[in-house]
């Protein structure tokens, strides 16, 4: 105990202070949020313990069904997620390609727009009455009459192939990571040892880069069961995330819809930790980083070009969602067509003109700063602890910081609406008038005090201040990635001749480490705030109000009201698209491979 303490004692007074306010700032918007929930879940009116309603979950048929469904979206969205991304990286890494670098580079492309606004322009596309069936019925493949349903019954197939473009970068990202700390000797004394080509991808290439893929599927899994805005856009009601989405109807007197919430959380957990033991219980990164770097194949002219058409073909499909969110954008009339019989600027206009519209714009600017400064802040100094420091429990830091990316993002958003609930605790954070009278002790005092400040700043009912900390918690570990992987790249020495020259440990970092690390922060950072731009759990669960809707609230909004409802969604959708695309590519070109490092657990 005296050696801890003495420890304590040597380390700079910011970086024990950063520690302590990190993690009581995790206690309250982390652990209290799931712990408010699996109290509702699993305690009755009367406070007794009961597994009734978490018990009803797998009783109820309806329930079952949702559980079922969604179990199945992950799955099959993370299968054909892999089916594209692994394929691609490998080519990527070991052979030289016409367009290689640009086609490398739009492997991005489908994590610019969120795939449940992407869902607006596939519908136009591959509905009964959208273009390819229409192309179908002009060369007599399809009959008129009853044109096939390329989307499925229910909704399914539409959700997985959605899904799976819009993540399958994440794996991609990954993959390539994992290949590029591989030790090509040991691809060619297998080689030089009569190994075939496929041979020694699946006996070697393959588990050692299992620790990449499994961390790209992880989020991949997790993000495809927790998925809201997604069936919510193709009326596949019947799955848990939309099943509690409407339950938020009558949250304050209906116990299921924190039973529907914990038993997804609970399954997530299981699903993580059942396949870390099957994938990632073994450290296959044995080979530490490359003794040299691997140098891509040429081809012969037709395998060449066979892989050039092979990442563009991707490409295409992976656009597709997008192009059609454009083309629906600038539509006059389409229906029954294969592009649209009308184009103009009209809805553009309309929606510019919509009172939703511009002030969403508004509301999303002004509440992904905030989170983004937040984030950045705290991103950057648990970083530095983490890499710089030898403070007890950094380990634990760092690991905390990733959490927001195992747990889903519905979980926590449902979490955050339970505890800011008139009468809760938190509820100061939205109802500053009525801060709760049942808090004792410290929480009490902190109520009454906030809930006078933002009284002064806020109305009742104000999601602002819950929303910019759920965006900064959701976006955390981007910062955090980020900024670490610059520290690990920037000798402590520099920092430390500072010091010796009379430097204060501040100084050091302000003057020195900070600069050279500047590329990394602002990549992080925007990420960061282009993500929270695009937020979907969050803000359809947390913004009721019109007057506070985020983008992503208010397109889901147009989307479902009567008129050109969708046409106005998608030119709100097409304006975050353009601005997210730049903002991503921006940080891909500041980051280039180490990009896939933000999406690891």
């Amino acid at each position: 105990m005296n050696s801890l303490i003495t420890r304590l004692r040597s380390l700079p007074p910011a970086s024990v202070v950063t520690f302590a306010v990190a993690g009581f700032l995790f206690l309250i918007f982390f652990v209290y949020p799931i712990g408010i929930t699996l109290k509702e879940a699993f305690f009755g009116p009367d406070n007794t313990f009961t597994l009734e309603f978490v018990s009803m979950v797998f009783l109820d048929p309806l329930y079952l069904e949702g559980l079922i469904n969604a179990l199945k979206m992950a799955i099959f969205s993370t299968a054909l997620a892999v089916a594209i991304a692994l394929p691609l990286a490998l080519i990527a890494d070991r052979f030289i390609f016409p367009g290689k670098a640009i086609l490398s580079s739009l492997v991005l492309i489908p994590l610019i727009l969120p795939p449940f606004v992407g869902a607006i322009g596939v519908r136009h596309l591959l509905g009964k009455e959208g273009s390819f069936n229409t192309i179908l019925e002009s060369i007599g493949l399809v009959n008129a009459a009853s044109p096939i349903d390329w989307l499925g019954a229910g909704g399914l197939a539409g959700v997985v192939v959605m899904n799976a473009l819009h993540l399958y970068p994440i794996i991609f990202l990954n993959v390539t990571a994992a290949l590029a700390n591989l030790d090509p000797a040991m691809d060619e004394a297998a080689q030089n040892l009569g190994c075939t080509t496929w041979k020694r991808i699946i006996k070697i290439t393959l588990p050692l880069i299992m620790p990449g893929v499994f961390a790209g599927c992880t989020i991949v899994f997790i993000w495809s069961f927790t998925e809201l805005g997604v069936p919510l856009m193709f009326d596949y009601t019947r799955v848990t995330s939309v099943q509690i989405f409407h339950g938020l109807k009558d949250i304050s007197g209906n116990p299921f819809p924190y039973a529907l919430v914990t038993v997804m959380l609970a399954s997530t957990i299981l699903m993580y930790i059942v396949s870390k033991l099957l994938f990632g219980r073994s450290n296959f990164a044995v080979s530490g980083r490359a003794s040299m770097a691997a140098a891509p194949k040429h081809l012969p002219r037709a395998q060449s070009f066979a892989c050039t058409a092979a990442f563009s073909l991707v490409t295409f499909l992976a656009v597709l969602p997008h192009l059609g969110v454009v083309f629906v954008a600038f539509a006059g009339d389409w229906y029954n067509s294969v592009l649209p019989s009308e184009i103009g600027f009209s809805n553009f206009a309309e929606a510019l003109g919509n009172e939703v519209t511009l002030s969403s714009i508004g509301n999303s600017i002004t509440y992904a700063v905030l989170a983004t400064i937040i984030a950045g802040i705290v991103g950057v100094a648990i970083a530095y602890i983490v890499v710089r420091t030898n403070i007890p429990g950094r380990e634990a830091l760092d690991a905390m910081a990733m959490l927001p990316l195992a747990v889903p993002g519905l979980v926590l958003a449902f979490g955050y609406l339970a505890m800011t609930r008139e009468g809760q605790t938190f509820d100061f954070l939205v109802f500053p008038e009525a801060a709760s009278q049942s808090n004792t002790g410290f929480l009490r005092l902190l109520g009454r005090m906030l809930g006078s400040i933002f009284s002064k700043v806020m109305d009742d009912g104000n999601p602002i201040v819950i929303l910019v900390i759920a965006y900064a918690v959701r976006r955390l570990p981007y910062v955090v990635r980020s900024a670490a992987a610059g520290f690990q790249q920037t000798s402590v020495s520099l920092e430390e001749a500072a010091r010796n020259l009379g430097a204060s440990p501040w100084t050091a970092i302000r003057k020195i480490t900070l600069p050279l690390i500047a590329a990394n922060i602002i990549a992080g950072c925007l990420l960061a705030f282009s993500f929270a731009m695009l937020e979907v759990s969050d803000s359809l669960i947390l913004a009721q109000q019109r007057e506070h809707f985020p983008i992503t609230k208010a397109i889901y909004s147009l989307f479902t009201s009567l008129g050109n409802g969708d046409q106005l969604a998608a030119s709100l959708g097409t304006w975050a698209m353009l601005f997210l695309g730049i903002t991503i590519v921006g940080a891909g070109i500041l980051l280039g491979r180490k990009l896939g490092g933000l999406f690891r657990l």
